[in-house]
């Protein structure tokens, strides 16, 4: 029940969170952000993955000499096979796929050519104690991550025309503005973070940030729509400014942003942190993450930036800026009209209070003086009356 009255009053306007009104802590809290993001990406850059950088991968059963091998000590029979054949190789940690008996790891490491691997692999099956069959390589070029890189590119610019075309055509120009720089700083901080965390860049990450897409827009459209709506033929009358009428309308809409992000992000979550985190599953934590971060920033700056954007570019519109102007006066109007008549001052110490009989007796200018009237007789006597002129 307090949730429904919260989102009822949040509706009306009674429980008024001023987000629009903050703007400029926003834009500043979003720079920050943005500057964080470029700076990990510049120092710490991205982790390729093997499909990326190109290498060889190779696959060992976890267990191994009637023993179940830890993740690290995999890991380590595999660098060491590896640096016997190429010292200066770089191996990669490994991974692990799957649970109990169908288990087994990926570990990966610099390119090698086709003899290297071969040698690799021998070395593996004597050092595990293994048939030949269940250890296995696998080669991949850097170029092929470089085709999955510009195709990713391409629809990434495919996708960003076309919602632009439609948030233009759908609202006006000034939203498909705000509703793009609340997407490109969505796929910023979500870049900053991998980047900070140091996940593998895979081909899941691409298909992430494209997934991250359509959600940040969403969630934008909704709250857009809300703000057309509440800003119809506001020149014409209205009470609020523009300001005003879009962090109504963000209000409006904030406990169905908030619902919706939470459901989208709960299985999201348990993708990321039980999945990833508490089974192992390696291969699902780069689409976890991406997805994750993605998702829920997007509520946010949905909320916080997109919305505070678009009342930045509309209040420089000139129509705008005359409403605003207008109302503001009307409310500067009003409030002199019911402004508290100053008090007199209190008389000091030894002082009266009382107001002198003379006081406003002063007649006005071309005023006749008032009769004076006769209190000496009140009886009414002839000694009271007048005489007749002669």
């Amino acid at each position: 029940m307090a949730s429904a009255g919260l989102a009822a009053r949040l509706y009306t306007g009674e429980a008024n969170i001023n987000v629009v009104g903050r703007r400029k802590m926003w834009f500043v809290a979003a720079l920050a952000l943005v500057v964080i993001a470029f700076g990990s990406i510049a120092i710490r850059g991205f982790h390729l993955g093997i499909e990326f950088s190109g290498g060889t991968e190779f696959i060992v059963p976890a267990t191994a000499n009637s023993q179940t091998l830890t993740q690290d000590e995999a890991g380590d029979v595999v660098s060491k096979a590896v640096q016997s054949v190429v010292p200066d190789a770089e191996v990669l940690p490994a991974q692990q796929v799957g649970t109990g008996g169908e288990s087994f790891f990926r570990v990966r490491a610099s390119a090698m050519t086709t003899a290297e691997s071969e040698e690799v692999k021998t070395a593996l099956v004597t050092d595990l104690g293994v048939d030949a069959d269940q250890v296995s390589d696998n080669q991949v070029s850097a170029a092929w991550g470089g085709a999955v890189t510009d195709k990713a590119l391409l629809g990434l610019v495919v996708f960003l025309v076309l919602v632009t075309a439609y948030l233009v055509v759908r609202f006006e120009w000034r939203m498909a503005v705000a509703a793009l720089a609340s997407l490109m700083l969505d796929l910023i901080v979500t870049a900053g973070v991998y980047s900070l965390v140091g996940f593998e860049v895979t081909p899941s990450t691409v298909i992430g940030f494209l997934t991250i897409l359509g959600y940040s827009i969403y969630d934008v459209v909704v709250v857009f729509d809300k703000v057309q709506e509440n800003t119809r033929g506001i020149t014409a009358g209205s009470s609020r400014t523009y300001a005003e009428a879009t962090n109504l309308a963000v209000n409006q809409t904030l406990m169905r942003s908030l619902n919706t992000g939470l459901v989208a992000l709960l299985p999201v979550g348990g993708l990321l942190f039980i999945g990833a985190g508490l089974f192992g599953a390696g291969t699902l934590k780069d689409l976890g993450l991406v997805l994750f971060v993605g998702m829920g920033f997007g509520v946010i700056s949905s909320i916080v930036f997109a919305a505070p954007v678009l009342s930045a570019l509309k209040d420089r519109e000139p129509k705008i800026k005359a409403h605003n102007a207008r109302v503001l006066a009307r409310r500067a109007s009003r409030s002199d009209d019911v402004a508290p008549r100053p008090e007199r001052a209190r008389p000091a110490a030894g002082e009266t209070d009382e107001v002198p009989a003379f006081a406003g007796t002063t007649p006005r200018p071309g005023a006749r003086p008032a009769a004076k009237r006769n209190t000496t007789n009140r009886g009414g006597g002839a000694g009271n009356r007048p005489g007749k002129r002669r």
